[in-house]
């Protein structure tokens, strides 16, 4: 990477004001800046990397259209998303002059200061793609044409800039129906680079998802087994997993409103499922079968070793206006109030007491991290706590984790850092976010005389690369 303008980046930016806390900052930062990169999940699109001749796109393919951190804050300005050229879901047209899309997200730039999106982006801008002006109106085209240029040399193809960025190993998100077909040509081909699937079955587990009686079919025709019971519908997510494990995952992934979980008996279970198959599945119905599936793919992971994420928090596509036209994952997904501690027991107290399971624990839920996720994650040996997830994946968010979290539930006890992100060129940044907001908080307790610069030095490895390599396996 090209060496940041000090008029961008600050070379001390995130750390704190104090003299003696800065200095610290500075040598246990520096000490953990070069690491490779551990990015155990996130929503990286392994067909960029199956593909040796793979590209980006274009700037705005890249860095706008596909990024809901961008034309979130955008569409609360009230630019609409076919100005940005977000697909519609009936196809109805949409802004498709790129330079125009990239000159509106210029002239609105400023909406970004101080935002973790703006961190992000600025350091891209420099770092990955050389940019030395600060983006605006003026510049936006020029800027435009410099980063066209970029992309469209061999050092800017997905798997140049992965070698380039560092990144030891990448995890993606895949659906339990998938077949794999580009983590297998990945296998196959003679690149190097380490990329692993994750296990993510919530399109057959939410079972009034749109899409569930086509994602079951595809299920079973990716598991060979034909899912039209409860217990093969079990089987087939066993035979799935096992697909996943052999081409790399450690991992699965969950994701859900609540932490409710729940334990049906298997006639209990196989109604549900039967009144699903045929579209009959009321809503209590579908609260309780994923509570159940929660709690069985506790107990799967017990069996085959996969570590398990629960992502919990989340009302997805609140504004039904955008969902109807642009449909999921357009940034109108909303934090609620979380309940983990009644929530969580039943799967607990089934397997709780385990320590050949890992369960990580991510919320949107701030007010739940020192009373009950920390408190759960300091006593249950099969817990850990995810870092700071989406909303609070930023400098403040970060520093108040450490701050409600750590007391409670121990270093040991939580999993370093994730970068959970759609958009690879900001995993550096990320990344990078973190490694500075963790040397900063550890500076503080050294000149605070709270833990020693060995023992500084030691944490601060361990949040920077040791903790995730373990966590997940990816030792």
């Amino acid at each position: 990477m090209t060496q940041p303008s000090p008029n961008l980046l600050n070379p001390d930016r995130y750390f704190d004001t104090d003299p003696a806390q800065r200095r610290v900052a500075r040598e246990l930062y520096e000490a953990s800046a070069k690491l490779p990169i551990v990015s155990p999940h996130g929503h990286v699109l392994p067909e960029w990397f199956s593909d040796p001749g793979a590209s980006f796109g274009s700037p705005t393919e890249l860095l706008i259209i596909p990024d809901h951190y961008v034309f979130r804050m955008l569409y609360s300005q009230g630019i609409t998303l076919d100005r940005l050229g977000v697909p519609t879901r009936d196809g109805s047209p949409t802004e498709t002059d790129h330079r125009k899309i990239w000159q509106l997200f210029a002239d609105h730039f400023y909406l970004f200061r101080g935002t973790p999106t703006g961190m992000w982006l600025t350091q891209e801008l420099v770092e990955v793609f050389a940019v030395d002006e600060k983006l605006s109106s003026h510049n936006a085209q020029d800027i435009y044409t410099h980063i066209e240029a970029r992309l469209a040399e061999a050092a800017f193809k997905p798997r140049a800039l992965f070698d380039r960025f560092n990144i030891e190993v990448l995890c993606t998100t895949d659906p339990a129906n998938s077949r794999l077909e580009h983590h297998q040509a990945i296998r196959d081909s003679d690149w190097g680079g380490a990329i692993r699937p994750t296990f993510r079955p919530d399109g057959v587990v939410h079972l009034l998802v749109k899409g569930w009686q086509a994602n079951i079919i595809a299920l079973s025709e990716a598991s060979g087994i034909n899912v039209t019971s409860y217990a093969n519908f079990l089987h087939a997510l066993m035979q799935q997993r096992e697909h996943f494990k052999a081409l790399g995952a450690t991992a699965t992934d969950h994701a859900a409103e609540t932490a409710h979980t729940t334990i049906l008996s298997e006639s209990e279970a196989e109604a549900i499922f039967q009144r699903a198959l045929r579209q009959e599945a009321s809503e209590a119905d579908a609260r309780a079968f994923v509570g159940h599936m929660l709690t069985k793919s506790a107990e799967m992971s017990i069996e085959d070793g996969l570590v398990m994420q629960l992502h919990v928090g989340s009302i997805r596509n609140h504004n039904s206006l955008i969902f109807q036209r642009f449909g999921p994952d357009k940034g109108c997904d909303i934090p609620h109030r979380v309940d983990f501690t009644h929530s969580l027991r039943p799967l607990l107290e089934r397997v709780g007491n385990h320590t050949d399971l890992t369960l990580i624990l991510f919320t949107l839920d701030e007010s739940a991290y020192a009373r009950e996720l920390a408190p759960l994650a300091g006593h249950y040996p099969i817990l850990k706590l995810g870092p700071p997830w989406w909303f609070h994946d930023s400098l403040n968010g970060m520093a108040r984790y450490f701050d409600q979290v750590m007391e409670t539930t121990g270093l040991h006890n939580t999993v370093g850092f994730n970068d959970d992100t759609r958009a690879f060129p900001s995993i550096p940044a990320r990344h990078d976010v973190w490694r500075r907001a963790s040397a900063n908080w550890i500076a503080g307790m050294v000149v605070r005389g709270i833990v020693d610069l060995e023992d500084a030095y030691e944490m601060n490895l361990d949040l920077a690369y040791r903790l995730a390599k373990t966590a997940y396996r990816l030792d």
